[in-house]
């Protein structure tokens, strides 16, 4: 399997990771009587702070998914993930393992009027900006 393909599961995995992640947000009770009044939706600037700082990887890649291959290579490396502003942050993935050198760019950028997040992801091959669900587009 070639790197764009590597990629491109990497970020399949990363995409699933964040969609499963649990979200913390306080129970809307019912008191029985009704409300015309809307609770506001919960800022979630900060829900990635915690991923901030420098981080080991290991990455485990299928050579060639759903053809029944049970090749997989290894990647070893670091994840430098640094805030931008209150909800924006930048992640850059370098990692080296037998099938060669790994590199992704990662952006995070909040949307305060959807109260949602949205990642994009490069790498120095391909020169463009893809949005988390384009990944597989690689």
């Amino acid at each position: 399997m070639n790197m764009l393909e590597y990629l491109r599961f990497c970020v399949l995995l990363f995409c699933l990771a964040v969609m499963f992640w649990p979200q913390h947000g306080a129970a809307q009770q019912n008191s029985g009587a009704s409300s015309t009044t809307q609770e506001p939706a919960r800022d979630g600037q900060h829900d990635f702070d915690w991923d901030m700082g420098t981080w080991k990887t290991h990455q485990r890649r299928l050579m060639r998914p759903l053809t029944g291959s049970t090749e997989w290579v290894e990647y070893n490396g670091t994840d430098v993930v640094r805030k931008i502003w209150d909800g924006a942050n930048q992640g850059i993935v370098e990692a080296d393992g037998s099938a060669g050198h790994l590199e992704i760019l990662t952006l995070r950028l909040y949307d305060p009027q959807t109260h949602q997040w949205n990642i994009y992801f490069s790498n120095p091959a391909s020169g463009t900006i893809y949005r988390g669900s384009q990944g597989l587009e690689w």
